[in-house]
């Protein structure tokens, strides 16, 4: 596999940034959809892929999202042309037997609990990763979010249980001239070791 150019680092990476003042220009389907099939390539383990993607954009939908996120996520919430909720799957491992097909992985979840959550939060974590840099790639800008009221949004958008939230992205174009000074990063010897 070969390096992609600086171009495409910065694209994704160095000169991405967080939105959260959002331009008044639609967001079609079609992106929506490019997104997901590009993440869905990224690696989960045993291929489990337990995140659940809903895309909110109607008026309607999106005033019972805002009533769920906090105080200081009001505005750029509703003002964000897409939201996605990022959840998860709770049951992701009775899909399995299709997407990991040469070994009973299913098994390896069955009445397992706490693996299914832990495994369904970290998965679904590294697929809203994956999402950001597709999201980014087809020239979108994203705002994640973890302020909002986790409860409040699984009762309004998933009353049945079966999936739960993990984040939200709010989606669009956004508005290069409000964005705050980027914030600092630790060095590479502060974050890591080589052993």
């Amino acid at each position: 596999m070969k390096s992609v150019d600086q171009a495409h680092i910065a694209q994704l990476f160095t000169e991405a940034r967080t939105h959260s003042v959002w331009q008044d220009k639609h967001v079609d389907d079609a992106p929506l959809t490019q997104i997901y099939e590009a993440m869905k390539f990224g690696p989960t383990a045993a291929n489990s892929s337990p995140a659940r993607i809903v895309f909110v954009k109607s008026a309607e939908q999106k005033a019972r999202l805002v009533d769920c996120v906090s105080a200081g996520n009001v505005d750029k919430t509703r003002s964000a042309p897409v939201t996605a909720i990022i959840a998860f799957d709770n049951a992701f491992h009775d899909q399995l037997p299709k997407l990991f097909p040469h070994a009973d992985a299913r098994a390896w979840y069955a009445g397992n609990d706490a693996k299914i959550a832990r495994d369904a939060l970290m998965n679904s974590s590294l697929q809203g990763g994956y999402f950001i840099l597709a999201a980014r790639a087809l020239g979108l800008d994203c705002g994640p979010m973890g302020g909002f009221d986790a409860d409040k949004v699984n009762a309004a958008f998933f009353p049945d249980g079966k999936w739960s939230v993990n984040f939200l992205i709010n989606l669009g174009y956004g508005v290069a001239e409000k964005l705050h000074p980027r914030l600092p990063r630790l060095s590479f010897d502060e974050a890591c070791r080589i052993v």
